[in-house]
């Protein structure tokens, strides 16, 4: 189960745990409450987590090239 786990936290998009950090929360308590919302109003919060997952990359995305040093030549 910790293999399963280690797996989705490195590979996964980041979204409970950039709140987590946010809010000084334990991603694992978000993700458990997400889990709960997810079964509780048939899986609209998967949109929702999408959206940010998108909004994340992006954001990582555009940081990376502002330090790229090579992109300017």
């Amino acid at each position: 189960m910790n293999r399963l786990r280690e797996f989705l936290e490195l590979y996964a998009f980041g979204v409970c745990t950039a709140i987590g950090e946010k809010l000084g929360i334990a991603s694992a308590r978000i993700r458990m409450w997400f889990i709960y919302i997810s079964f509780l109003t048939v899986g609209s919060p998967i949109i929702i987590y999408m959206i940010l997952a998108f909004w994340l990359n992006i954001k990582r995305y555009i940081l990376n090239a502002k330090r790229n040093p090579l992109r300017y030549l």
